[in-house]
């Protein structure tokens, strides 16, 4: 069997399985509502808000996580509705075991089906990383004209007299600012 023919049956069985589940679902939650006093398009009405709204939670849920929003209070909405739907099913069934069980097979199937189909997410390739840049020694071109030499100066006498303990070292000389030494790589971001 060709991908393209599996992917047809699939989609035929993801029919008629939401099909037919869905109009179960919907059916039990319409006669739930009508058996309570509302009127029919009231039920129809419930039964829409109930099944289609755990469709858009399952949507937006994905949404959400792609996005890296918070998914708390969609999730909890998403097993309410699963829960309202799984009761009008159970609430109409016939009182025991097996007749629960049998009576949320449409709603538990119409919900799995939702499941799948969203979590069957598109394969992405990996992120492609960013290169880093190299480190490569360039010679620079001789300048037109040589940076002035440093000149050291003599500390001026400090105006507290220092303890005979402690000995000042000469400071660091740095090249001025801009300036490359031949023997050292230049390095970009380096603060002084």
């Amino acid at each position: 069997m060709t991908a393209r023919t599996e992917s047809a049956v699939r989609l035929v069985i993801l029919l008629a399985i939401g099909t037919m589940a869905g109009a179960a679902a919907f059916t039990h939650v319409h006669d739930l509502s009508v058996a309570h006093g509302q009127p029919h398009w009231i039920g129809w009405a419930n039964a829409v808000a109930v099944e289609l709204m755990a469709i858009y939670l399952g949507l937006e849920l994905r949404a959400r996580r792609r996005a890296g929003r918070p998914v708390g209070l969609v999730a909890s909405l998403l097993v309410a509705f699963a829960l309202l739907s799984l009761a009008a099913q159970v609430a109409g069934a016939e009182p025991s075991v097996w007749g629960w069980i049998v009576a949320a097979v449409p709603s538990l199937a119409f919900l799995a089906l939702v499941k799948v189909v969203l979590s069957n997410a598109p394969v992405t390739p990996p992120a492609v990383k960013p290169q880093q840049p190299t480190l490569h020694r360039t010679e620079e071109p001789a300048s037109a004209t040589a940076p002035e030499p440093v000149r050291l100066t003599e500390p001026a006498a400090p105006a507290v007299p220092v303890p005979p303990a402690v000995v000042s070292a000469p400071a660091a000389v740095l090249p001025p600012r801009g300036v490359v030494q031949p023997n050292r790589p230049h390095v970009v971001g380096i603060i002084r």
